[in-house]
């Protein structure tokens, strides 16, 4: 009994294969790509944080300035002078080297009348209450130095904000002003991570400045991805052109 002869596939079998290869081809090289790019992003932003190391703290920027913050700005450090409305600080929900807990972050009143939401630091599950921790609340005129951060809009990872229910998983600045009723043309578009905490407050100092950077070795995986899409891709052309010839 003779085995029976393989036979090339269809042509419109071979087009839906071929469109599915493509699809994957170009996705994986699109995801290489874009890593890439994330690790120019990624060095560009060491490089910056790292001469930001050893450089004086300037005056937080002023409404004037607000309409160029960028992320050419992120991390820089800063310093600036008011009191702080402690009747309008929220927590934000974080985990530190400490363990789980929340960012006290507290609007603070400049003499120039606008206001600067302040990271104050961390506190754990059972210091969100500002009563339990009187001792920290800082009255009367304080001068506060640290790193200028950007605002985190949307929520954290896979969980939004409530401002309703008052839980935060993000320091969104523009939606934290908003639920404590600040005026939103006086309120920086950035917050201020406090290099120093106070004794019975919140700790501070706790700004990771030190970045991961995977995105070679993710490119790479990518990139060898639709390398094996397009060997398969070339195999497949090859036996159906072998079966043709017969």
């Amino acid at each position: 009994m003779t085995a029976e002869r393989p036979q090339p596939s269809s042509i419109g079998r071979l087009l839906v294969f071929g469109g599915v290869l493509l699809a994957l081809f170009v996705a994986f090289v699109a995801l290489g790509n874009w890593q890439v790019q994330r690790r120019a992003w990624k060095l560009a932003l060491i490089e910056r944080v790292e001469q930001y190391r050893s450089a004086a703290p300037e005056p937080a920027p002023p409404p004037q300035r607000w309409a160029g913050i960028g992320t050419a700005d992120a991390y820089r450090p800063v310093t600036v002078t008011g009191r702080f409305r402690h009747d309008l600080e929220t927590c934000v929900q974080a985990v530190t080297v400490h363990g789980p807990g929340y960012w006290v972050l507290t609007p603070l009143r400049t003499d120039a009348g606008w206001s600067v939401l302040v990271n104050r630091g961390f506190v754990d599950q059972q210091h969100c209450d500002a009563a339990t921790r009187s001792d920290g609340q800082v009255g009367g005129p304080v001068t506060v130095s640290g790193r200028l951060r950007l605002t985190e809009p949307k929520g954290g990872f896979l969980r939004d904000n409530d401002p309703a229910a008052d839980r935060w998983h993000s320091r969104d600045v523009a939606q934290i002003a908003a639920a404590r009723g600040l005026d939103a043309t006086q309120v920086a578009p950035y917050f201020i991570d406090a290099a120093a905490g106070v004794d019975g407050g919140p700790i501070g100092g706790l700004t990771v400045i030190r970045f991961r950077n995977h995105h070679l070795g993710y490119a790479l995986t990518w990139f060898s991805l639709a390398a094996l899409v397009a060997l398969a891709a070339a195999m497949i052309a090859r036996r159906e052109w072998r079966l043709r010839r017969r």
